[in-house]
């Protein structure tokens, strides 16, 4: 696990939940002094580590799967942007001005412009979003979470898939001549596997960061967020789509060429188990679900579609107390990768994740009106406000789990829903 510093963070504390140890919803229970949560959030865990983000990835996954997301919680997702275009995880009070203080990231913004721009009719909520996301940007073409902060592949690739899709190229979005492209091309690791002074082996990978000596160590969850941000990819995609799917590694010239091998470590990695692995000093390594969804996600956008097929039904078998533990994030999660891969989502190894996923937020208009459109029997099987919260597993990014401790304003938060761990 990589512990990442922010530029406002003195220590960070990673945090593995005993069924979540990855990228998922990720909210701790609600604080005793905590007010009510707001009727259109997803999830009864507290939103101010991952509010936005939780609440992008339901809304997006719904979109997905056809499923048409409550109104106030579109509208609860787009009331929570700053006057200058960025989002914080949760604003309790939206009638109070951003400040200083306000801790918005460019992990929540991006996913919140990939959401709004596929439900549609937010131009102007989305259009701010990415001016904020541009000015922001690193001289080195990409982005960390904080504004500032020193980029990172998921960071990059998340915003990347902002830029996608609202229709802008990412390749033109630069800063001092660069593009996300090319922050992203200086994390991969050479075909030899060794990148600084470091030595570690992981031939195609992408890093997370370089260390502190410039060293790259292989990541596998910054993989499968390069092997997408390379690709100029966003949370969904398509399934049957990709790239090529030659599994060889090659000198990354093009972005194209990191994505595959990117992949192609991926694929080696996956090989024994069809899944990923977390863990913490001290602990016993424990299966990494959103990271192992998030790569068969990037594994069948890259074309490799066998691998990608034997991941996700590892995860079909073995992720549903995940997902109930994790929350709509996690549910979102695997819906992406079922959509990804032509699983269907309706019946993932015995779940109904779409309806797992509506049951974590609020009613549906449509299950507020009479039997008499003929519809009112499955809304309220798939709108039902669910009883139990977001979960207890800590996350973010994202991914991701991570809990950072930030000593300099007193406050605890989460970043994005991305594991930061760095695997050799």
């Amino acid at each position: 696990m990589n512990i990442r510093s922010s530029a406002a963070a003195l220590a960070a504390v990673a945090v593995i939940g005993a069924a979540a140890p990855a990228a998922a919803d990720s909210s701790p229970s609600p604080s005793p002094s905590q007010q009510a949560l707001p009727t259109a959030l997803y999830g009864e865990g507290d939103p101010q580590y991952d509010g936005v983000w939780r609440q992008s990835l339901a809304l997006l996954a719904q979109h997905t799967v056809g499923v048409e997301p409550p109104k106030s919680s579109v509208d609860w997702l787009a009331g929570q942007q700053c006057a200058d275009g960025s989002f914080a995880p949760y604003r309790a009070d939206t009638g109070t001005a951003c400040d200083a203080k306000t801790m918005v990231d460019t992990n929540q913004t991006a996913a919140a412009v990939q959401a709004l721009a596929a439900l549609g009719g937010h131009d102007a909520v989305t259009g701010k979003a990415l001016d904020w996301l541009k000015s922001v940007q690193n001289k080195d073409g990409g982005w960390g979470y904080m504004a500032g902060g020193d980029s990172d592949a998921n960071s990059t690739s998340v915003v990347i898939g902002a830029l996608a899709a609202t229709g802008e190229k990412p390749a033109e979005v630069v800063k001092d001549g660069k593009s996300p492209y090319d922050a992203l091309l200086k994390l991969a690791l050479p075909c030899d596997g060794k990148s600084g002074k470091s030595g570690e082996d992981g031939a195609g990978a992408f890093a997370f960061q370089p260390g502190k000596k410039g060293e790259l160590v292989a990541n596998a969850d910054a993989t499968a967020a390069g092997v997408l941000g390379s690709l100029g990819a966003g949370l969904v995609v398509e399934p049957g789509k990709g790239g090529s799917k030659d599994s060889g590694c090659k000198k990354a010239d093009t972005p194209e060429q990191a994505a595959a091998n990117g992949a192609a470590h991926l694929i080696g990695v996956l090989a024994e188990d069809g899944h990923l692995v977390s863990a913490l000093p001290g602990s016993e390594d424990q299966p990494d679900y959103g990271n192992t969804a998030d790569a068969v996600v990037a594994l069948a956008a890259q074309g490799a579609t066998e691998p990608a097929a034997k991941s996700v039904a590892w995860l079909e078998e073995n992720a549903a107390d995940w997902a109930a533990q994790s929350g709509p994030a996690a549910y979102a999660q695997l819906i992406f990768a079922a959509h990804a891969t032509g699983a269907d989502p309706r019946a993932f190894g015995g779940t109904d994740l779409v309806k797992q996923l509506s049951a974590a937020g609020p009613a549906t208009e449509k299950s507020s009106r009479t039997a008499d459109d003929g519809k009112a029997g499955q809304d309220e099987e798939d709108g039902t406000k669910a009883e139990s919260g977001s979960g207890s597993g800590l996350w973010w990014t994202a991914s991701i789990v991570g809990v950072c401790l930030v000593a300099a304003v007193g406050v605890v938060f989460l970043l994005r829903g991305r594991s930061r761990k760095q695997q050799s």
